[in-house]
C-alpha cells in the first residue's frame, strides 16, 4: 500500500478505467486524458464527499462526460469549419464507433498492456507508456526510474501515444502470429513494474505490496497465455523469488534491513519453493535469457540459509554472464557487490569505476550508496561517509535515507564496517 489510501484505489482502478473507455472510444490518447481529469475530479470531492461504494463505476462516467463533451466540442468546430469552407483533411466526423464487448479485468488489463507495447513504438516507449497506463505511475516516478528529468519523460509518452494513434492500434488482442514480437517488451514492463513496487522510488514506505503483486500477476497471466516461452518462466521465477523476502525487509518501524542482516525464516517458502520449480523446468532446455539468469541468482540467494553461507563465487559468475548477455548499469551495480564479497572490496571497486566515471549515473543514489558500502569494507571511513552522504541526498525514499543516515551515524561512532 502506498501513503494515501485514495492514491490506492486510483491505482486499482485506473487501468480498468482506462480499458472501459478504450472498448467504448478507441483513442488512447483522449482516453488517457480524460481518465485524468476523472482523476482530478475525484482528488477533489472524493475527500469532501468519500470514496464512492463502486469508485470504478464513478471514474467511468465522469471520464466518459469528458470525452463526450470533448466529441462535441470536435463535432461543433468541424460544423463551423464546413460552412466556412475551411474544414481540415482527416478531421473525424464523430466518436469513434462503440464497441460494447465485456471481458474481465485481468483480459482488460492484459490487452492495454499489450496496445501499451505496440511494434511502432521504441522498447523505452512501450514500458514507460506501460507504467503509466497500467501501473498508474506517476510521469516523476517514471523519469526517477529512467534517470531522466520529467519534461523529457513527458514528451517522450506524448510521442508514444501520438504513434499508437497514427498507427491505428485498437483495444483488441494481438493475432496470434503478432504475440510473440510483443512478449520481450510486455516482460520488461512487468518487471519493471515490480522493481518499483519492491523498492519505492521515493515515500515512506520501502514497498508497494499492491504493485509488485499486480505485476507477478500480470506475468502469471503471460506465462499462462505461453508456458513454453523460456523467459516468460524466468521472469515470473525471478519476481517470485525476489518477492519472497519482502517480509523481512523492513522492521517494525518501517526502517530497511539489508540482506545481510534480514531474518531468512521470515522469508515466503511457497514463493521461492515456487520459483525454484519453475527455475528446474526451464533451465534444462537450452537457451537462457536474462530473466532466467537474474532467477538464478535471486535462487542462490534464497537457498542460502545465511548470508554467511551465501555462494558468493556463483553468483559473481552468474552477474558476469547476464552483464554479457544484457549489459546495464544495475547490473554492474550488483556484480561490483558480488564480485567484493567473492574477492574483496577492492576488486568490486574496480568493477564500478566505469560506472562513477559516467555524468548520466551521478544522480543515481545506489550507485553512491554501493559506493560507500565498498569503501567502508576497505577501512577509508571519510570516503565511505562522503558516497554515503550523497547518496541520502540523492534519494527520496524516506527508509533508504534513514538507513543511509545510520550508516553515516555508525561511521562516526566508529561501528564495524558493513554492520
Amino acid at each position: 500500500m502506498t501513503d494515501d489510501p485514495l492514491a490506492d484505489v486510483w491505482r486499482h482502478e485506473a487501468p480498468h478505467v482506462l480499458a472501459a473507455l478504450l472498448r467504448r472510444y478507441g483513442d488512447l490518447a483522449d482516453c488517457e486524458d480524460a481518465v485524468q481529469e476523472a482523476a482530478e475530479a475525484a482528488a477533489v470531492q472524493w475527500p469532501l464527499r468519500g470514496v464512492p461504494a463502486d469508485p470504478r463505476a464513478w471514474l467511468v462516467r465522469v471520464a466518459s462526460r469528458r470525452l463526450i463533451d470533448e466529441y462535441r466540442s470536435a463535432e461543433a468546430r468541424g460544423r463551423r469549419e464546413i460552412s466556412e469552407g475551411v474544414r481540415r483533411p482527416g478531421d473525424a466526423d464523430a466518436a469513434p464507433a462503440v464497441d460494447e464487448s465485456s471481458s474481465s479485468d485481468a483480459d482488460d488489463t492484459l490487452r492495454l498492456l499489450l496496445l501499451c507495447c505496440h511494434p511502432s513504438l521504441s522498447r523505452a516507449s512501450q514500458v514507460a507508456l506501460s507504467l503509466r497506463a497500467v501501473a498508474g505511475l506517476s510521469v516523476e516516478e517514471i523519469a526517477a526510474v529512467y534517470l531522466v528529468p520529467a519534461r523529457t519523460m513527458t514528451q517522450r509518452l506524448t510521442r508514444a501515444r501520438a504513434t499508437i494513434r497514427k498507427s491505428g492500434a485498437r483495444f483488441t488482442m494481438p493475432a496470434a502470429d503478432e504475440l510473440p514480437a510483443r512478449v520481450a517488451a510486455v516482460l520488461d514492463a512487468c518487471h519493471l513494474m515490480f522493481t518499483v513496487g519492491y523498492t519505492r522510488t521515493s515515500g515512506e514506505g520501502l514497498v508497494d505490496v499492491t504493485l509488485a503483486d499486480e505485476a507477478i500477476r500480470l506475468t502469471r497471466r503471460v506465462y499462462d497465455a505461453l508456458p513454453d516461452h523460456d523467459e516468460a518462466a524466468g521472469a515470473l521465477a525471478l519476481m517470485l523469488l525476489t518477492h519472497a523476502r519482502t517480509p523481512a525487509r523492513t522492521d517494525d518501524a518501517g526502517d530497511l534491513v539489508p540482506l545481510a542482516e534480514q531474518d531468512r525464516r521470515l522469508w515466503r517458502r511457497d514463493l521461492i519453493d515456487e520459483g525454484v520449480a519453475l527455475l528446474e523446468q526451464v533451465l534444462p532446455r537450452g537457451h537462457v535469457g536474462r530473466y532466467q539468469l537474474q532467477a538464478a541468482i535471486a535462487a542462490v540467494h534464497a537457498e542460502a540459509a545465511t548470508y554467511d553461507a551465501t555462494d558468493w563465487p556463483q553468483i559473481s559468475i552468474l552477474y558476469g554472464t547476464l552483464e554479457r548477455v544484457a549489459p546495464s548499469a544495475a547490473v554492474t551495480l550488483n556484480r561490483a557487490v558480488a564480485v567484493a564479497m567473492a574477492q574483496d572490496a577492492a576488486a568490486g571497486l574496480e568493477v564500478l569505476e566505469p560506472l562513477l566515471a559516467d555524468d548520466s549515473m551521478q544522480r543515481y543514489h545506489r550507485l553512491h550508496a554501493v559506493q560507500g558500502h565498498l569503501l567502508e569494507l576497505t577501512g577509508d571511513v571519510g570516503a565511505a561517509a562522503e558516497s554515503y552522504r550523497l547518496a541520502a541526498r540523492l534519494t527520496a525514499s524516506l527508509p533508504e535515507q534513514r538507513y543511509l543516515n545510520g550508516r553515516l551515524l555508525a561511521l562516526a561512532a566508529g561501528g564495524e564496517p558493513g554492520s
